[in-house]
């Protein structure tokens, strides 16, 4: 039977585990909050005692001593988009073994609920956020700055962001599929979109800039802020080729309306790519499962996690990061369906 001091409240401390492996309780706290800085048997004698103790870290107490909480904070518009699965575990993948905690926050799209979000983890004692995104209230921008914390902004490529950006130009990645396509002969694209977000947005205005540039009608678009489906996808395909049934190629703006339109498609006998082109938006793991498979523009999440918490890490290190602002780039990728 083990034999282990407690405090009146009955709970295990850090000096019941430093006692139980025979260490000091420095030691104990570095293999806690610094784990990739002790060898890794120290690291599992630690690990195995506070199972067996049934220790739970009191992280606000350590806080209050380092004036850290050893957490980061990661605010996304959604938990059930695939795209920021992917980010998460870049993320996850940087700060496993590093002793922080990833605190993740969903916005639901709402820029007043990332304001709330914001300012909730900073009355926690975040020590740094990576927000998707680079449009904020201006309260929440304020909040940010007067921090002083390491912030770095994902998904796009600001010119000025608050902190350190990681993501590239979603006006230019709509604007190369869609000359992609002109390139490869169709003369008559539309453009299907959903949520319509910001980031859409730029991919519409990426769309309709390659339209005009090339002296094309930029008339055939349809978009809702609903949020995306495969049945929303068929049903602006269906829409889309009742208004302009002359279409022979339509660029949506995500891969889940394209494969929706696709299904539709198929199931209205409408050939693929002979009679219709279709292109979608992320490079999502249901392009290459379609048939034919999805042309897509192929977006960097899990780089884009990666190198956003890379930047975070050395700033929270006291270090500083070659480059604040990184440029991921995409890839257009030409499949089946075009």
């Amino acid at each position: 039977m083990v034999r282990r001091a407690r405090r009146s409240s009955g709970r295990v401390t850090l000096q019941d585990v430093a006692k139980y492996v025979g260490i000091s309780k420095i030691t104990v706290s570095r293999v806690l909050r610094e784990p990739h800085r002790v060898s890794p048997e120290l690291k599992e004698r630690v690990e195995q005692a506070i199972e067996r103790l049934g220790y739970i870290p009191n992280r606000q107490a350590g806080a209050l001593a380092s004036a850290r909480s050893h957490s980061i904070a990661l605010l996304v518009p959604s938990l059930s988009n695939l795209v920021f699965s992917e980010v998460l575990r870049g993320v996850a993948d940087v700060f496993d073994d590093t002793g922080y905690q990833v605190l993740l926050g969903h916005s639901s799209y709402s820029a007043f609920e990332e304001e709330r979000l914001i300012s909730t983890y900073l009355s926690y004692g975040v020590d740094g956020f990576i927000i998707s995104g680079s449009r904020h209230t201006d309260r929440a921008r304020e909040l940010l700055i007067r921090s002083q914390l390491p912030v770095v902004e994902i998904m796009e490529l600001p010119a000025k962001p608050i902190d350190m950006a990681v993501g590239f130009s979603h006006e230019q990645a709509g604007f190369d599929m869609t000359h992609a396509l002109i390139k490869a002969g169709y003369q008559r694209i539309g453009f299907g979109g959903a949520r319509m977000d910001h980031r859409a947005q730029n991919r519409l205005a990426g769309w309709r800039r390659a339209m005009i540039e090339a002296r094309m009608d930029d008339s055939a678009c349809l978009t809702t802020t609903r949020p995306s489906s495969y049945r929303l996808g068929a049903d602006i395909l269906a829409d889309l080729m009742a208004r302009w049934p002359e279409l022979d190629a339509i660029f949506f703006c995500n891969d889940d309306l394209a494969a929706g339109a696709l299904f539709e498609c198929q199931r209205r006998g409408i050939r693929v790519p002979e009679q219709l082109a279709l292109a979608g938006y992320n490079g999502l793991d249901i392009t290459d499962a379609t048939f034919p498979t999805l042309s897509t523009v192929v977006t960097p999440r899990r780089r884009i996690g990666l190198e956003a918490a890379r930047l975070l890490k050395l700033r929270l290190l006291d270090e500083t990061p070659e480059e604040t602002r990184i440029d991921t780039g995409y890839e257009i990728a030409i499949r089946g369906s075009s």
